[in-house]
């Protein structure tokens, strides 16, 4: 199949995470002998970011502007199978009604289910959702599972949903060598989100405070001046994604923290939590609905809950903590690889389009019986 995307972006994982799990799953679709080309407006704090300059999984088009672009986009979509648009896209609301005067399967991915839902019953304009809502797409998948479903069919009007979650790429993504610059008996990798900073105090920065002796590490963009560092608390302003490996293989212990939205909802895990379960390393997370549909509280991943819980993780011994990481890589190489994501949407649209196949022939079906004379 063809796909024609259209996105946030893909060629800088600079403050987003959009660009990591776009660049596993397209490779694996791309394994899988299907054709991706991705259109990505070309902005200054992207490029300025760039960590993926040579993309051999897909054709990138970056444009400056969508008019400019139309050309291109007219031209991919004419042989296209499948055609999407994806939240946080800017040009989304362009993008969506050329997609839908295409002949492709037209689907949408939002990859921001919480903050969508979130910013719509707040009232809060939602760039990437038109005014039609998500009526007019035959498809509409989900980075998020769980009541986020039954929502987008019942506050945005899509006719039929499905759960995508996020994945991990193994081949980017698994245990290496100790780098001294990351070394750290607590890391936490994450860009800046006031909404994480509560849990972050309770869970990071408190401990730290209580042990001194400890190193602790921050890796992430958008940290504002007025951040609580301690001296114990070393930062990396932005880590590529080719150091993610040796970002998590450093540190004794990671720490996952979801955003408030997202917390709320449920069944959103985030991608650096599988990045760093293969990487085998013993992730401390605090706790949300659908968390066990993942990685298994308690075996594979330590919940905490407030600083003393983080702080006896912490102290957990070296053998105890190895078991849960091993356990951990062990379930998401089995279950949550970009690989198994793939093959799933591959499910997903040959469902969807033997469903649009069987109401095209209920729709032509004669009202009276055919009698043979």
């Amino acid at each position: 199949m063809k796909f024609v995307i259209f996105g946030l972006t893909i060629s800088s994982s600079w403050g987003n995470g959009h660009a990591t799990l776009w660049r596993g799953l397209t490779r694996a679709l791309a394994q899988r002998g299907h054709k991706i080309v991705f259109f990505e407006r070309d902005v200054p704090y992207y490029d300025a970011h760039r960590d993926l300059h040579a993309w051999a999984d897909g054709e990138l088009i970056l444009y400056s502007s969508f008019e400019k672009a139309l050309y291109q986009a007219r031209r991919q979509l004419a042989d296209a199978d499948v055609a999407m648009v994806t939240s946080y896209c800017p040009d989304a609301r362009l993008a969506t009604d050329l997609v839908l005067s295409s002949r492709a399967m037209k689907v949408f991915y939002d990859l921001d289910t919480p903050v969508t839902l979130d910013g719509m019953q707040a009232g809060r304009p939602v760039d990437y959702i038109g005014p039609r809502r998500l009526v007019d797409f035959e498809l509409v998948l989900s980075y998020t599972g769980g009541r986020a479903l039954d929502e987008l069919q019942q506050r945005l009007g899509a006719r039929r949903v499905a759960a995508l979650y996020g994945s991990v790429d193994p081949d980017a993504h698994h245990r290496v060598a100790l780098e001294p610059c990351f070394a750290a008996d607590l890391s936490y990798l994450g860009t800046y989100a006031e909404d994480r900073q509560a849990t972050l105090q309770e869970l990071f920065i408190t401990p730290a405070r209580r042990a001194p002796e400890k190193r602790f590490l921050i890796g992430g963009a958008q940290y504002p001046a007025e951040f609580p560092w301690t001296d114990n608390i070393s930062f990396v302003r932005h880590v590529d994604p080719p150091q993610h490996p040796a970002f998590y293989s450093s540190a004794r212990i990671t720490l996952n923290i979801t955003r408030r939205a997202m917390k709320e909802m449920g069944f959103c895990p985030s991608g650096r939590l599988f990045e760093a379960a293969a990487c085998g390393t013993p992730i401390l997370s605090d706790e949300w609905a659908g968390l066990g549909l993942f990685l298994e509280p308690g075996s594979e991943i330590i919940v905490a809950h407030n600083h003393d819980e983080a702080f006896a993780a912490m102290a957990l011994g070296d053998t105890e903590l190895a078991e849960i990481a091993r356990r951990a890589r062990e379930r998401v190489l089995d279950e949550h690889t970009a690989a198994h994501r793939a093959r799933h949407l591959e499910i997903i649209l040959e469902n969807t389009a033997n469903a649009a196949s069987e109401r095209l022939l209920e729709s032509v079906q004669p009202s009276e019986p055919l009698v043979e004379v």
